[in-house]
């Protein structure tokens, strides 16, 4: 009986494994692109994408994380 209301406490366990990386896409979208996909062509359009505009690079580093 005590077991069933310990199980009730714990409740579910929220973690999210892609989290840093979003972060990381805000401030520095190849950087999270890199952690995701490594050196790679996705890393190297993000890293054209960021030059010719941060928020294309934003975008793009969200889509490869969100993705993958």
């Amino acid at each position: 009986m005590l077991a069933d209301h310990v199980s009730l406490l714990r409740g579910p366990v929220f973690f999210y494994p892609h989290l840093p990386y979003l972060s990381l896409a805000f401030i520095l979208p190849p950087l999270g692109v890199f952690f995701e996909r490594g050196c790679g062509a996705d890393l190297l359009i993000n890293i054209l994408l960021t030059c010719l505009g941060w928020l294309p690079g934003i975008i793009h580093a969200l889509y490869i994380i969100l993705k993958y």
